[in-house]
């Protein structure tokens, strides 16, 4: 599942995110969301959170429910 929906992301999940550092490259970084940033339901690059390392990325892939 991909993270455009915001409904679909929850504290605690685990994801992949790209940093905007890596957006060129698209390096993926995995981890468990500790808050989401994003307000607006819906965004075409992906909602963007902060994971429990304090990394912030847009979501990629959600890996579980």
């Amino acid at each position: 599942m991909n993270g455009q929906n915001r409904k679909d992301i929850s504290i605690g999940q685990l994801v992949n995110v790209v940093q905007k550092q890596d957006q060129r490259s698209g390096d993926l970084t995995e981890g468990v969301v500790k808050a989401i940033l994003t307000k607006s339901p819906f965004h075409p690059h992906g909602i963007k959170v902060k994971l429990e390392d304090g990394t912030v990325g847009r979501v990629k892939e959600i890996l579980e429910e």
